[in-house]
């Protein structure tokens, strides 16, 4: 009988602290957080792309909504979703722009690679570049950094010295402006026609308006107002080279061949140094289209070629993806990416600019890269959302329409 109500009593004081715990659970519970993070999975669940820091903190039974984003959509989603479910709640979230920008919201790449961080501060990881010439939206700002979004969707941080800030109607003005386009690899601007004194170094992808013709120069203007000379054997006018623009499997194995040997820079899209994705990012980008910045971003876009090693499907010019494959534990992690040449043969970044082969029987097999092969992907052709085609995206010229989107 005393074994059967020590029992009892045992049952019941598990039970009492059952209750206990869950009540403290429920305590803990933040309503508010649940649908922050509902809506930023919906709105934000890149953040490379896109910008959603909210947290909720609770003060006399009053949600306290506090952070920053540059989604007016997803801020009000978020309330509606607090009012509909009857939570109190104080709104102190900033949507950006900021107002401390007094109305300079856009910019323009005025060096020829700004490189661009995680944070606001040269220590900080290098994540992406952004060449001359590339309009950029502006966020926010500190004294000596500019939180960007550039073409391609990215966020980050440049420095002050590598961008020019501009008005909506300057910046408009900068876009409605002929441009030039630097095709060599490396070069040089010049303060004139002698070639005597340097403005700057020029990399591949580099544009800046143009002002005037001289003998076998273009006369250009810098996003900051600095004048120089290009030969016009390293340029062509903008307009006119879209125009003729091909993205033919030809030209990307062209494009790709002018930057063999290139080191290998984390955070690299331009030809001081390229990542892996940077790379395919450059090699594109040169033959018309901007796509996303990294290999796991670039992995969604195009149409599925091939998954299973047949490479006998793919054609010059797809993309071939890396890494580890989806487990029952584990989700499919891409790192890697380069770009199917013929032949058996890939080229990519890794180390440098290199080509590798997929024949086990090849000097240049490349095994490793063979062993955690994912799949391929096509991206001429495609119309996938990520890929941006500059003859449809007025991204450096002046829009059809009363619009500043890029």
């Amino acid at each position: 009988m005393r074994l059967q109500v020590r029992s009892i009593s045992i049952q019941l004081l598990g039970l009492f602290f059952l209750l206990i715990s869950c009540g403290e659970e429920k305590e803990d519970f933040n309503e508010a957080q649940e649908y922050i993070s509902q809506t930023q999975k919906e709105f934000a669940p890149d953040k490379r792309v896109a910008l959603f820091e909210i947290t909720s903190e609770e003060s006399d039974a009053t949600e306290v909504l506090k952070g920053e984003t540059n989604l007016p959509r997803a801020k009000k989603a978020l309330l509606a979703k607090l009012d509909s479910a009857g939570v109190k709640y104080i709104d102190s979230i900033q949507v950006l722009p900021a107002k401390d920008l007094q109305g300079k919201e856009f910019g323009v790449i005025d060096v020829s690679v700004a490189n661009l961080r995680g944070e606001g501060k040269h220590s900080a990881e290098l994540v992406t570049q952004a060449t001359l010439g590339t309009p950029v939206k502006i966020w926010k700002r500190t004294d000596q950094w500019y939180y960007i979004q550039t073409p391609d969707d990215y966020l980050a941080w440049v420095d002050h010295g590598g961008i020019t800030t501009m008005s909506s109607e300057e910046f408009k003005n900068w876009k409605a402006s002929e441009k030039v386009i630097y095709t060599k690899t490396f070069g040089q601007s010049y303060t004139g026609i002698s070639k005597d004194s340097v403005v700057s170094d020029l990399v591949i992808g580099d544009i800046l308006e143009l002002e005037a013709e001289r003998e076998n120069f273009f006369k250009v203007r810098y996003p900051d107002g600095r004048a120089a000379f290009i030969p016009k054997d390293d340029s062509q006018i903008y307009s006119e080279w879209l125009k003729n623009t091909e993205a033919s499997p030809e030209n990307l194995v062209a494009t790709s061949e002018k930057l063999m040997g290139l080191p290998y820079l984390w955070g690299g899209t331009s030809a001081k140094g390229v990542d892996c994705s940077g790379f395919t990012k450059t090699i594109y980008f040169m033959n018309g289209l901007v796509v996303p910045r990294d290999a796991s971003q670039q992995v969604h876009e195009g149409k599925l070629i091939d998954s299973t090693g047949d490479f006998s499907k793919l054609e010059v010019g797809d993309l071939l993806f890396f890494g580890r494959p989806a487990t029952d534990s584990t989700s499919e992690k891409v790192v890697h990416v380069g770009m199917w040449i013929g032949n058996d043969q890939f080229i990519h970044s890794s180390g440098d600019v290199h080509i590798s082969s997929m024949d086990e029987n090849a000097p240049d097999f490349d095994k490793y890269n063979r062993d955690r092969y994912l799949r391929a992907k096509r991206y001429l052709g495609s119309d996938s959302r990520g890929l941006k085609y500059l003859k449809n995206r007025s991204i450096f010229e002046a829009e059809p329409a009363d619009s500043l989107n890029f």
